[in-house]
């Protein structure tokens, strides 16, 4: 788990400005006052979606400010009141005020909404401004500011996709080319000695929670290697991708590999085994010995399971990798 911040900028519009206006009609030479108001300028809402994961759209977009109301027009029609803005964040997100650091809103639940910033009152046209003296008044009120308030958002981030494998398959390399993690990389088992989670982007709006898991060995349900705890990482995903060397080391056979690791998580907890998971053939750029990845092929095969190619070093696959990531959490996700 780890914390994920963001800071943005709400203002609701402003109100419209009241009018200033006169009858003009015929047989009426000395018409009343007409003028109307101004529209209330819209709101700022905060909502809570299902399907929003992350914070990553608020690094680019910043500044939310709802629509200004219409000012207000002769015969006493009212100005439009301006348009709401709703801001969807993820569930899970806390809401503060940046500059008391004052907690406004827990979003622990989807459809749940908090206004965010008012809109201003829409000014008063002349027409209110009549008296038994001052039949003609040529005064009304401008539009009210709409608040305006500097947010931080908080959001406790659990990994929705797990990556798995041996020591040094090519894990970190692959967490670090689809997201903005830098786990430590180098050519030695046990690089990683602590999860590192990263955000992998389709676009602004579709994102998700990405764990490397230290690599595993056989016995590590019994605590060997780098132990249980980081088994139980494993455990909280939904969705494993699986990688398997394919590349021209020496030892290793990629479905002996496969059945130890899937021997050690169902070993751990038999929830493991009926977890999606998408097989991934990593560092396809160094494999020149076509029969490693023959049989993992098969292997995929016999399995019934998806198998991407792909490179860390390269970029080969890797978004068709992302893609289907994507694709099977939503079906995940449907069928809890």
């Amino acid at each position: 788990m780890f914390i994920d911040e963001a800071k943005i900028h709400v203002a609701g519009g402003d109100g419209g400005n009241g009018c200033v206006a006169f009858r003009r009609e015929r047989f009426v030479p000395r018409g009343g006052p007409s003028g109307g108001d101004g529209g209330r300028g819209g709101n700022v809402y905060l909502q809570s979606s299902e399907h929003v994961n992350t914070l990553l759209k608020f690094r680019y977009k910043r500044e939310f400010v709802a629509g200004r109301g219409r000012h207000g027009e002769g015969s006493n029609r009212h100005g439009q009141d301006g348009e709401d803005l709703m801001v969807e964040l993820p569930v899970g997100t806390i809401v503060y005020n940046d500059a008391a650091a004052e907690k406004l809103w827990d979003f622990d639940a989807h459809g749940q909404r908090f206004l965010a910033a008012r809109g201003g009152r829409g000014g008063r046209g002349n027409a209110h401004f009549a008296t038994s003296t001052r039949q003609a008044p040529r005064k009304a009120e401008p539009g009210r500011p709409g608040e305006a308030h500097d947010l931080r958002l908080e959001l406790k981030l659990l990994a929705e996709v797990g990556l798995v494998g041996f020591p040094n398959v090519g894990k970190s390399t692959l967490l670090s080319r689809l997201s903005a993690a830098r786990p430590k990389i180098a050519d030695y088992p046990f690089t990683t000695l602590e999860p590192h989670l990263g955000v992998v982007a389709l676009d602004l709006d579709r994102s998700f929670v990405m764990a490397d898991i230290p690599g595993l060995i056989a016995g590590a349900h019994l605590g060997r290697g780098l132990g249980v705890r980081f088994l139980k990482h494993v455990e909280r995903t939904r969705l494993l991708l699986h990688l398997i060397d394919v590349a021209d080391s020496p030892g290793g056979d990629p479905a002996e590999d496969y059945r130890v690791l899937m021997n050690e998580l169902e070993s751990f907890s038999p929830i493991m085994s009926t977890k999606p998971m998408l097989l991934v053939a990593s560092k396809i750029d160094a494999a020149s010995d076509a029969r490693r990845l023959a049989a993992l092929r098969q292997l995929a095969d016999r399995e019934g399971k998806p198998l991407y190619e792909v490179s860390g070093v390269t970029g080969a696959g890797l978004e068709e990798l992302k893609r289907a990531a994507w694709a099977m959490l939503g079906s995940a996700k449907c069928e809890v």
